[in-house]
């Protein structure tokens, strides 16, 4: 519960004198305290009207299901709160009920109020006493009377005048908002949710550009691995309570839960301005989003992606957050028109905005797991240049925009070159294979001789450079303008992208995902199977542990934790060794830096004229001095930072953290209870994959996240510069003096490079350091976790032990028993993940 912690002496009295049991604060947990809640909101509801049907009986077994294990000592207390509240009439006495509701958040209210609606049309009609009844509990909880009005006409079927109060209905039952609670809270509320009347953009289906279908399809099949990980939980939770598997098992299917709920497809949508990439989004999403105009307007990273209500959330880069309105975001996403048409760049590097989340529920791409990235254009400014590096990192598929009316002028080509290296890794001799390249504004070709001509242009070009994946359909000429108008001449055009942007996410993509999270399922079933089989042969007596074993078991663990701290000592050693020769290597590489860009502004070339177009000469000489600068960053960080100084420390960790996890790894070995159970490596289970203590579990863990666009800062802003050299006075009149201007201006251009460079130093230098002690940090982390786990088992075996000696004949043949049902469930559980495999990949592979 969101604020169970507002438990007070009061409710304990209360639950006390309930039960019949003398409780305390640590009695009354939260699912405790909602079963309470919930058997008082049923039974005032079945009692309101002086009767109770057979419907209700049903419906109110029904609804005590859910919350309530077939065994276990939580039925036992149901039985008690019933009575109690039955017998005392709690649910007639407004103060005892609100003692009850008051510890609860308005969305867990709201769900309470739920359930005895749904009790009250248990019999197909809601009588005018139990509304009454509700109507009070309603007030008592400080719940809104139109929320009511919501829930039932969700029930009887009937419309709802107020649409806002039904937004907020839908948003405070959100499923996400119950995930911190148990996932019967989740799928309750989920249920809940169903029964409301729908908003007007559900009733009327629009008309989409296309439909998503499989992407829907898959979409189905990751919810429905989602839900065997929800039956795997319980079934491993049941058993760790019994103390039949560690405790510790029940995180590992969290994890794979998590993942599959937060793992969505990133299309990210790039190219320099005035392609159409806002255009083509609103054409993705079938309505107009994001604001168009004839010159550059998307001064942030604006993300799109599912919500169940409409908001638009504003990040500032100081970590702060705050909802805004639609005219805000259209105004907040976009760079004001005197900034992109005079290249006021500084307008963009002093922006305080991180990143504009879009959210609605009707957006059929996004509700099929996509968001959607509309990045800055690539050529604007350096600093937007770093964050679409950034977020090419991350993507799934990366659409590059060009225009069919100027196809690829050189810089063009540099820029799609640059996006496929960062696609693949800087491997430029590869093609990026989710790279599409999509030909905007193919309405504006008047011929067909035009057309064919930019086809062969444009493919002639991709060839050679090898820029994406041959044969893949990965080229589109389209007309994102039109295709938003449904113009039947451009419409199939854009279908077939869509389709083929569907194939590749479902297909290449999403097949992996499903894969690997179904064999994480089947690998989590299978360790589990060979710890119930080890339960059970303690139960038969085939395992029994002596003194001497036992004190064996205790020794190990102490050694165990010995060795981690071993490996927390020789740990922080390296990382500091790390950090100062860091700093000796990143000085030295400073120390001639100058000299080396200095050479390189010899090489620096433009277009623009001193005369006509001084300005953007400014901005083309800048945006070279940071590429000259980026690329020297990028050989530090590649040849001395990783080669020279964290390879070598890391490779001389990772070998003395083996031997330290191998000696672990042996003392499990060395315990006859567990030698036969399984390769003792699943001890080190991990999400992915079986992790001990080899390569696959150290890997190059420790360089994660040292690519240059993390920390490689704004150094040039074309604006300053611009400034600084009109009131400087550094241009003469003739045109005789151009080629003194053009050595001028690179001139000026490199010292005020080189000044905002300096003054960055200290925050760069702090952005080095911080990355590499994240990245040790997680290494150290995997480590504990490893430590963890074989201590919990050792402490499991214990806890099996003990047990077994406290129980008699009759009790372990129950428990035999039981754990055979329980290996029978975990087994349908990995058959059905299987089915879900086969059936994505025969949907795949027709």
């Amino acid at each position: 519960m969101m604020i169970a912690d507002a438990v007070d002496s009061k409710v304990v009295e209360l639950l006390s004198r309930i039960t019949g049991k003398k409780l305390d604060a640590r009695d009354i947990t939260p699912p405790v305290l909602f079963l309470a809640a919930l058997i008082t909101v049923l039974l005032g509801v079945m009692f309101a009207d002086q009767r109770v049907t057979e419907e209700e009986k049903q419906r109110w077994q029904k609804t005590l299901n859910r919350f309530i294990p077939v065994e276990g000592d939580v039925r036992q207390l149901a039985q008690l709160l019933s009575k109690g509240i039955r017998e005392q009439k709690i649910y007639a006495n407004s103060d005892e009920t609100l003692t009850l509701l008051m510890p609860f958040s308005e969305f867990e209210k709201l769900l309470l109020i739920g359930f005895g609606y749904e009790m009250s049309f248990a019999d197909g009609a809601i009588a005018e006493s139990e509304k009454q009844h509700l109507r009070q509990l309603a007030n008592l909880a400080g719940l809104k009377p139109g929320y009511l009005s919501v829930l039932e006409a969700g029930f009887t079927q009937q419309s709802v005048p107020d649409l806002a109060v039904l937004e907020e209905v839908r948003s405070l039952l959100d499923p996400a908002r119950f995930h911190e609670l148990d996932t019967l809270f989740v799928k309750a509320a989920s249920d809940l949710l169903s029964t409301l009347p729908p908003t007007p953009e559900q009733e009327i289906p629009k008309s989409h550009v296309t439909s998503y279908d499989r992407l829907k399809e898959f979409q189905t099949s990751r919810n429905q691995l989602d839900s065997l990980c929800n039956q795997l939980y319980e079934i491993i939770r049941s058993c760790s309570e019994r103390n039949f598997l560690p405790s510790n098992f029940v995180e590992d299917v969290a994890k794979i839960s998590n993942k599959l709920q937060s793992q969505r497809f990133r299309v990210a949508v790039v190219g320099e301005f005035s392609q159409g990439k806002s255009t083509l989004l609103n054409a993705l999403l079938g309505e107009e989003i994001q604001p168009v105009r004839a010159v550059p307007c998307s001064g942030v990273v604006t993300t799109l992606r599912y919500g169940n209500k409409k908001q638009v959330i504003c990040r500032y880069k100081d970590g702060r957050q705050e909802e805004i309105s639609v005219d805000q975001y259209k105004e907040k996403a976009s760079m004001s028109k005197a900034a992109a048409v005079e290249h006021l760049s500084d307008e963009l590097a002093n922006f305080e905005i991180e990143e504009i989340i879009f959210e609605r529920p009707d957006l059929e791409l996004c509700k099929s797991g996509v968001e959607i990235l509309d990045s800055p254009g690539l050529n604007e400014n350096p600093n937007r240049t770093a964050i679409t590096k950034k977020l090419l990192k991350d993507t799934d598929a990366a659409l590059f925009l060009t225009n069919a009316s100027r196809l690829l002028p050189e810089k063009e080509k540099d820029l799609i070159q640059y996006v496929r290296n960062q696609l693949t890794g800087n491997a430029n001799h590869l093609p990026a294979e989710n790279l599409f390249v999509l030909v905007n504004f193919m309405d504006l070709l008047d011929n067909e001789e035009d057309r064919e001509d930019v086809t062969q242009r444009l493919e002639k070009f991709i060839e050679k450079e090898n820029l994406v994946a041959s044969n893949k359909n990965r080229i589109h000429y389209i007309s994102a303008k039109a295709a938003l108008k449904k113009q039947d001449e451009y419409l199939q055009s854009f279908r077939d992208f869509t389709q083929a942007l569907e194939q590749f996410l479902t297909t290449e993509r999403g097949s992996i995902e499903i894969k690997q999270s179904t064999d994480n399922i089947k690998g989590l079933i299978q360790v589990r199977l060979v710890k119930l089989q080890q339960a059970e042969n303690f139960l038969d007596g085939k395992v029994t542990l002596s003194e001497a074993e036992i004190q064996k078991v205790l020794e190990q663990i102490g050694e165990a934790s010995g060795r981690e701290v071993k490996i927390r000592i020789l740990w922080e050693e390296v990382l500091e060794s790390v950090i100062e020769k860091t700093n000796k290597s990143w000085d030295q590489w400073v120390e001639g830096l100058g000299d080396r860009l200095a050479e390189k502004t010899e090489q620096w070339s433009s277009e623009h004229s001193t005369i006509w177009s001084r300005d953007k000469l400014i901005a083309d000489y800048a945006q070279q001095f940071n590429k000259d600068l980026t690329e020297e960053q990028s050989n530090w960080i590649e040849n001395q930072l990783k080669k020279v100084v964290l390879q070598p420390a890391l490779d001389d960790l990772d070998d003395e953290v083996r031997k330290e996890l191998s000696a672990i790894q042996a003392g499990i070995e060395d315990i006859d209870a567990l030698k036969d159970s399984q390769s003792p490596n699943w001890v080190f289970y991990g999400q992915g994959n079986s992790v001990n203590c080899d390569s696959r579990f150290i890997g190059n863990l420790g360089l994660a996240g040292l690519g240059v666009a993390l920390f490689v800062p704004a150094i040039i802003l074309a604006g300053p510069i611009l400034l600084g050299l009109v009131a400087g006075g550094l241009f003469g009149t003739g045109i005789g003096g151009l080629l003194e201007i053009d050595t001028d201006i690179r001139a000026k251009v490199f010292e005020q490079g080189c000044e905002q460079f300096v003054e960055s130093l200290d925050k760069t230098f702090e952005k080095i350091d911080e990355i590499i002690g994240a990245a040790f940090l997680e290494r150290l982390e995997r480590i504990d976790e490893a430590v963890s786990r074989a201590i919990s088992l050792y402490e499991n075996l214990l806890e099996q032990q003990e047990e077994v000696h406290q129980k008699n004949l009759e009790q372990r043949q129950a428990e035999k028993a039981w754990i055979a049902r329980k290996r029978l469930d975990l087994e349908e559980v990995g058959k059905q993940a299987e089915a879900t495999l086969k059936l994505v990949f025969d949907r795949n592979h027709p």
